[in-house]
């Protein structure tokens, strides 16, 4: 029975190596090729020098990269920070001071957006970059390109136990800065499991994964399916009839969502007018 977080994926990966573990557009990966590329993704953060507990942040858009960098900090024994892709740079600067991010991983393009803020992160010593565009160094900063995990040298995790911190989840922002909710191992792993039982998740189930991962809801969707070895299709979000169309082209058994706002009854406008 996994206990870690990543040890979910590793004991889909035995039962069901082939099964697909995340779609992304026409990309797919099995959980096969997933363990390995977490296990790569270890590698290149402890390479980083990354040390127990210490936290990666990843600020990317939905993308099997994505799922692959938090999972792979998880593994290497540290803590993985979701950022919202669509916060403003000075809340993700705020982010990354607040949860004393040692790793940033994120794109060029958001690299050059987050450059006047990073100056003032005192904790960040790395720079991860995921995408074959050039970027310009940033003063103090460490870089190294995503693909160079595949180099990456083995190397030994640190030990984690279930009640250690595994992620960090920062609030929107909307009416404030942003706060952190820390989650232990225990959290995630036990969310997982009473979800996919009270769902009656199994290994057919495809669920598509439509909320950000920054968001404790949208994290799940992903643990649920790594829980049973199911498929989570990973979707950034654009129209309510692109989500339609998703739903029948991946032949999604399961979808987690919000509520539209509400429409005022007239009854309503009538007492506030």
């Amino acid at each position: 029975m996994p206990s870690l977080v990543f040890e979910m994926i590793t004991a889909s990966a035995r039962r069901t190596p082939s099964a697909d573990a995340l779609r992304e557009g026409g990309r797919k990966t099995i959980y096969a090729e997933l363990q390995a590329e977490i296990r790569q993704a270890a590698n290149l953060f402890l390479g980083l020098d990354l040390q127990r507990s210490e936290r990666v942040a990843v600020y990317l858009e939905k993308r099997i990269d994505t799922v692959v960098a938090m999972f792979g900090s998880s593994a290497a024994g540290g803590v993985f920070v979701p950022v919202n892709p669509l916060l403003k740079p000075e809340q993700v600067g705020h982010i990354l001071n607040d949860g004393n991010v040692r790793i940033l991983v994120t794109s060029p393009e958001r690299l050059e957006l987050l450059r006047p803020v990073l100056i003032h992160c005192r904790d960040l010593r790395a720079v991860v970059l995921v995408g074959d565009k050039p970027a310009e160094p940033v003063d103090g900063l460490e870089r190294v390109a995503w693909s160079e995990r595949v180099n990456a040298p083995e190397r030994a995790p640190f030990r984690v136990i279930d009640g250690d911190m595994a992620a960090i989840l920062y609030t929107s922002g909307s009416t404030g800065r942003p706060k952190g909710v820390v989650l232990s191992h225990r959290n995630i792993v036990a969310g997982a499991e009473g979800v996919s039982q009270y769902l009656e998740n199994t290994p057919d189930d495809r669920v598509l994964s439509v909320l950000p991962l920054s968001f404790d809801y949208g994290l799940n969707q992903l643990t649920t399916a790594f829980r049973v070895g199911a498929c989570a299709v990973l979707m950034n979000y654009l129209m309510p009839r692109d989500v339609i169309r998703a739903v029948e082209r991946e032949k999604i058994t399961g979808l987690a969502a919000v509520p539209p706002p509400r429409e005022p009854r007239r009854s309503d406008r009538g007492a506030r007018a």
